[in-house]
């Protein structure tokens, strides 16, 4: 249940599940009823993660139907931005160009291309199983 928390609430859920494990201690005695609580409770989260995919999915469908060229290319577009360039923090972190970069900015942007090539072709891959 962690992870899931993790995912919806960032740094921040870790925190959250603090404070519902301390909610659920008062109020919970016994083993089988933690465990179905808990139970319960990652189904709650699994649906609501579900549904802010969806959510998601939703509005990159409307951009491609009612937007002009731009909307619709945002996607692609900030892909090819973000891989070139981690291309080109590569070549100035070995040292072809006598350039510093701090480290917060190449873990943002670490970050960052994870968050959208996963977005991406993970929107794309469930745009397309969804279709068949």
């Amino acid at each position: 249940m962690s992870k899931i928390l993790g995912k919806l609430f960032g740094n921040a859920g870790g925190s959250v599940i603090e404070k519902i494990s301390g909610v659920v201690d008062k109020f919970v005695h016994t083993k089988d009823e933690k465990a179905a609580f808990e139970k319960e409770m990652t189904k709650v989260l699994i649906d609501a993660e579900a549904a802010m995919q969806k959510n998601v999915t939703d509005r990159w469908k409307a951009d491609l139907e009612h937007g002009n060229w731009l909307t619709r290319s945002v996607r692609p577009l900030v892909l090819i931005f973000l891989i070139v360039s981690t291309v080109l923090m590569v070549f100035v972190d070995s040292g072809s160009v006598n350039f510093n970069v701090e480290q917060k900015w190449t873990d943002l942007l670490q970050l960052v291309l994870i968050t959208v090539i996963g977005a991406y072709f993970g929107g794309r891959s469930f745009e397309k199983f969804n279709k068949k």
